[in-house]
């Protein structure tokens, strides 16, 4: 992703506030410690009001603003705070999980501040029960707070070698009604491309969601529009959703990073399906899931490459049915994977499984079992160590062999050394068989290999370890980006022949060293990397340092 400084405006009206240790300090701050000091001390604990069978009374919200005012603010902050417009109660209600008159579960005021904290427009969200009634009610406060969400940007970022840059305007919280639309101009290695986006998290306050896209590159564009209605809970019974797209693009095929072909494909997909559940019952959750799946695939030279090869069309159109299940079980921490910010970890062990049958007496192409499957789990010992681990699975069966097939496998762990320091290692592997032709199995400076250029390396598997050493930083630069840093190493290789590029040779490897800005005040949720990484291995036609600039979602 690119690097997305889109504080530059809020940063350009606080021109004296300078480097400072951020407020609240993150050592001492509680999730709830606010909104709990307001609890009267005759309101009974969370399992007292449980037993006694309590009902939700009445339900306050309140949004705090941008920049807390507990402490005399400059003039430039009270300003920001003036001119941002403050989510609405309404947007926050169309969240909850729970009402006035519903029995009280904190295990259900949990699940609504993780939701309301996976809002981009929210920074946290805290819910506690604070006055206990003569008629067995307890009220409660939904306390959130507010990020700034109208921002004009200019983005830049480096991987690999390559630059991208991106100049945008977005708001992902309109007019505080919790809606999101953005215009942006990109360009990177692969194409330009003008995008316009909407979302509706809510659709006239219901649970149905609502997104369009509309892209135009270079090399093509999109046009794509999705109305659904998830499953929002854990306790959700039913979604329903329809899915339609049409894209069209350049295709390059990669050696050692360099462009060595490139068709012109177009993708045509629609999608129709739902589920049905029980709900969440003895801390698990099943879902049966099901629907119809349409894709349409068709293949060009380009005008500049007559004679690349080109794939025939292929063609996909199937039902299919799977299921899902879930387990309830996430932790809260901070300054694992954000600095700063509140963390939902999900310590679960949930899995889906989908199987669709595509035929030619459908409009399909050829004959295939269509796969897709994911398992993910996660384990905790004492307060320090973290560890989860997922496999993703998909790929179709066709004349007695995959097509199209790759399967991967994740393991990251977490070590808690101190409040500010976290060592941090991961290893993320993936095998492939019989890709589709547009596609390839790649390594490079874009997604993990820091100190060589993007896409370098191509085969039919891939490994990639990383480790970190993490610190964590109370500063805050203008009140609105929490600093870190990191110094890491990079290991990788790949196996097998793929056709456009060159034997693979063996294991690479990086070290290096960068800084990390997490957005404190924005609804972009995402941290900033700088890195400078040093390549120890490659050959002698890449740069051995690396300045790598990009935006992720995690540390």
């Amino acid at each position: 992703m690119n690097s997305y400084l889109k504080l530059a405006v809020l940063a350009a009206l606080i021109p004296a506030a300078g480097i400072q240790a951020a407020e609240p300090d993150i050592d001492t701050l509680q999730n709830t410690a606010t909104v709990a000091a307001r609890r009267q001390i005759d309101v009974p604990d969370d399992e007292e009001l449980r037993k006694l069978q309590s009902r939700i009374g009445r339900i306050e919200i309140q949004v705090d603003e941008v920049f807390e005012d507990s402490d005399p603010l400059a003039a430039p902050y009270r300003l920001a705070n003036a001119l941002h417009i403050a989510t609405r109660q309404e947007a926050v209600q169309a969240q909850l999980l729970f009402k006035s008159g519903d029995p009280f579960d904190r295990r259900i005021l949990d699940e609504t501040e993780r939701n309301l904290r996976a809002r981009r427009y929210l920074n946290d969200a805290e819910i506690e029960p604070v006055r206990y009634n003569d008629d067995g009610t307890v009220d409660v406060v939904v306390r959130v707070h507010d990020v700034w969400t109208l921002v004009p940007s200019f983005s830049f970022s480096r991987k690999g070698g390559t630059n991208s840059s991106e100049v945008e305007i977005e708001d992902s919280n309109l007019l505080g009604l919790g809606k999101e639309v953005s215009l942006e101009k990109s360009s990177d290695v692969d194409r330009d491309t003008w995008r316009v986006l909407y979302g509706d998290p809510n659709l006239f306050g219901s649970r149905w969601r609502l997104a369009v896209a509309y892209f135009d590159s270079s090399d093509g564009g999109e046009q794509a529009v999705r109305l659904a209605r998830p499953f929002y809970s854990l306790d959700s019974r039913w979604s329903l959703g329809v899915t339609a797209s049409d894209a069209t693009a350049a295709v390059s095929r990669y050696s050692l990073g360099k462009v060595v072909q490139q068709i012109e494909q177009q993708r045509r997909q629609f999608d129709l399906g739902g589920g049905i559940s029980h709900g969440l019952q003895a801390g698990w959750v099943r879902r049966y899931l099901g629907g119809v799946h349409y894709e349409d695939t068709t293949f060009a030279a380009q005008p500049d490459e007559p004679f690349a090869a080109v794939p025939a069309t292929r063609t996909l159109a199937y039902p299919w049915l799977g299921i899902e299940v879930i387990e309830d079980q996430f932790r809260t921490t901070r300054n694992l994977d954000q600095i700063g910010r509140t963390e939902d970890l999900q310590l679960g062990r949930s899995a889906r499984l989908e199987l669709g049958l595509a035929s030619t007496a459908l409009g399909s192409t050829r004959d295939a079992l269509v796969l897709n499957g994911a398992l993910r789990s996660g384990a905790q010992w004492n307060d320090t160590q973290f560890l989860t681990g997922a496999m993703e699975l998909r790929g179709r069966f066709e004349n007695g062999e995959v097509r199209g097939g790759q399967l991967d496998f994740t393991t990251r762990y977490h070590l808690r050394q101190s409040p500010r320091r976290v060592f941090f290692g991961s290893v993320r592997t993936s095998i492939a068989a019989n890709l589709d032709p547009e596609e390839q199995l790649l390594l490079g400076g874009d997604n993990g290999l820091r100190g060589y250029p993007l896409r370098y390396q191509a085969g039919t598997a891939r490994a990639l370890v990383t480790l970190e050493e993490r610190f964590y930083t109370n500063w805050q630069i203008l009140k609105l980006l929490n600093v870190g840093a990191a110094v890491f190493f990079d290991a990788g290789r790949t196996w097998g022949r793929d056709q456009f590029a060159p034997k693979p040779v063996g294991w690479l490897k990086d070290i290096g060293a960068g800084l990390r800005f997490g957005s404190a005040r924005s609804g972009l949720g995402n941290v900033i990397h700088v890195d400078l990484a040093y390549a120890l291995d490659g050959t002698r036609d890449i740069d051995k340092l690396q300045l790598v600039i990009g935006t992720q979602r995690s540390f």
